[in-house]
């Protein structure tokens, strides 16, 4: 396998587990390249030809060697320190969850993605955009004054494949706990349910055994009720519009579950009654690059996975009973 390969390989499985369907995944890319087939040359030229074959521009081969993929460092997050460590341990190849360069660039540019999936809940798609649009705005603003470039040119200097799939592998544990969640949903009646069979997840048991990390209820309480159980901030780039609560209510959800909550997201899912659980960052990521290493594994046996910088490995084909 080389990384081309590896690269297409998680942009179709990022499609395939998309929330939204991967029809319409299919749409918006035809829409994409309509769009550019209508530019004049000159604008053509500059147009990023990014969007026009992967519809998750944040996850993105940032350094390619040309070097076949033989041993595999992979982590959530990369720094330059990461590199040195990978190439250390004789490692060709290595991949971030969380992007780096022109995929942390585009990162505001997935968030549209979160508004097919508060339509999927009910929450009228004209008020999920509009809420969202502000906040991708915002995003794309705060990520300019980073220094997006550096790891990458290390990973070129270093001579390393480098690659970042953020989307992709978030879409992997979004569908992996909507079809866990659709299967018990006649189980569900308190937000204890909720948390007992997220529990259970072999990523959220490790995290909570082994490095204390635990799920979180954030907003409500253990005894409400959960009403319908949305996995609207799992996936999308990152933390929508605070003020998206009320309509999610409104919607009948009456628990949302996500990676990771700020404090004023936190009071308006409070003020809305809506219970907010949060299941961890770094077990919740690793259950998507888990999913993605054993897709990897299956198409290549020989390649070897060294799981570091926050990754709670676990293989599913390992494990399988």
């Amino acid at each position: 396998m080389n990384l081309k390969e590896l690269h297409q390989l998680g942009v179709k499985l990022g499609m395939k587990a998309d929330l939204r369907g991967e029809a319409k995944v299919k749409k918006l890319l035809a829409r994409k390249n309509k769009m550019y087939n209508d530019l004049p040359k000159s604008k053509q030229e500059k147009f990023d030809k990014t969007f026009l074959t992967n519809p998750y521009p944040d996850s993105l081969i940032l350094n390619d060697t040309g070097k076949a993929l033989k041993k595999i460092f992979v982590g959530i997050d990369i720094d330059v320190g990461d590199l040195l460590l990978a190439r250390d341990l004789g490692a060709d190849t290595v991949i971030s969850h969380h992007p780096h360069g022109k995929g942390l660039l585009y990162l505001d540019s997935v968030m549209e993605l979160q508004v097919d999936v508060l339509a999927h809940y009910g929450v009228p798609i004209n008020i999920a955009q509009s809420l969202l649009k502000p906040r991708m705005s915002e995003v794309a603003r705060s990520v300019r004054s980073r220094n997006m470039h550096r790891v990458a040119d290390a990973a070129k200097l270093l001579n390393l494949n480098f690659v970042c799939l953020h989307t992709v592998c978030d879409n992997l544990v979004a569908r992996y706990l909507y079809d866990l969640v659709e299967k018990n949903k006649k189980k569900l009646e308190y937000v204890s349910d909720v948390l007992e069979l997220f529990a259970a997840v072999p990523e959220y048991r490790i995290g909570e055994d082994e490095y204390g990390f635990k799920l979180q209820l954030f907003a409500g309480s253990k005894q409400n009720y959960c009403g319908r159980v949305a996995l609207t901030e799992i996936t999308g780039g990152t933390e929508g519009s605070e003020k998206i609560y009320q309509y999610c209510a409104m919607a009948g959800i009456g628990t949302i579950v996500g990676m990771h909550m700020s404090e004023k997201h936190r009071d308006a899912a409070q003020a809305a009654n809506v219970n907010s659980i949060i299941a961890e960052h770094m077990p919740s990521d690793s259950v998507g690059v888990n999913l993605f290493l054993d897709e990897v594994k299956k198409a290549d046996k020989k390649l070897e996975i060294i799981p570091a910088s926050g990754l709670i490995y676990y293989s599913r084909l390992k494990n399988k009973k």
